[in-house]
């Protein structure tokens, strides 16, 4: 029989971390559907008492949200249009029930492939803040992501925060995700594009598509192609290719790569025109 521990301070909480092998949890959305016996096995870090891991603050270099924000704070927050892709990813965590106690960062640490913040996220070129007794650390989210349920966190690290720059803030974006059904679904497809239009030509892009391969990708290529072209005339540039320069889709239960491949292309078009709609 494990331990649970709830610390008030996050000093408590990494000393805990320093001296035990635990199971860090907040929200546990995604942790209970994953223990297959009646109770978390071992011993329990419960982080939702340390006040300073909640909620999201505007610094002079950015936003940084907290290890224990839940999706419904991310909602209730007032965020420049930047973000309007990262609000629509968080209506499509589960139910209202699911987005009242699952974590933003707790969605990034399950390194599902399929986990509706992270295309988000990197387009809003995030970086995660982790730490440890010994220190802190910080590294861009595509770095922090290893693989399918695999991260770049030691066992004596917990993620701390998420950080977004200013500039990241700029812009309107979309996010858009295929399922088998409309509500409460694990994505086939999802795709989240941010985009800087001024006078009507496409000045900044960022593009992330997720459920197509192991880990959610930037489409650096399909960025660099749309750059400098006017925006109602982005989605028609594109074509299939564009996207497997950055991923080779893969098929599975829920789709396959070929499937994947053309969803992919389609909700870009989709993603790139109702952006176009927005700011005319």
């Amino acid at each position: 029989m494990g331990k649970y521990h709830r610390p008030c301070s996050l000093k408590e909480a990494l000393d805990v971390l320093a001296t035990l092998h635990v199971t860090v949890a907040a929200g546990c959305t995604d942790l209970f559907p994953a223990t297959e016996k009646q109770r978390v096995q071992g011993n329990v870090l419960d982080i939702t008492a340390i006040e300073e891991l909640r909620g999201i603050v505007e610094t002079e270099v950015g936003w940084r949200i907290g290890a224990s924000t839940t999706w419904t704070d991310l909602l209730e927050t007032n965020l420049p249009c930047g973000f309007n892709m990262l609000k629509e990813a968080a209506r499509e965590v589960g139910s209202i029930q699911i987005q009242n106690v699952g974590t933003v960062v707790g969605n990034l640490c399950n390194a599902s492939p399929a986990a509706d913040g992270i295309p988000p996220l990197l387009a809003l070129n995030a970086e995660i803040e982790l730490a440890s007794s010994g220190g802190n650390r910080s590294l861009p989210l595509a770095e922090f992501l290893k693989g399918v349920r695999e991260t770049d966190l030691s066992h004596d690290e917990m993620v701390i925060a998420i950080h977004v720059p200013k500039k990241s803030g700029d812009g309107v974006s979309s996010f858009l995700k295929l399922g088998a059904r409309k509500h409460l679904v694990i994505s086939i497809v999802m795709t989240a594009v941010r985009v800087v239009v001024r006078e009507g030509i496409i000045r900044e892009a960022a593009i992330a598509i997720g459920s197509c391969s192991p880990v959610a990708q930037r489409l650096t290529a399909v960025e660099t192609k749309i750059l400098g072209i006017p925006i109602d005339e982005a989605p028609n540039t594109l074509n299939s290719d564009d996207i497997l320069v950055s991923i080779s889709p893969i098929s599975d239960i829920r789709g396959s790569a070929d499937y994947r491949l053309n969803a992919a292309l389609e909700l870009l078009r989709r993603a790139l025109r109702d952006i176009a709609e927005n700011v005319r």
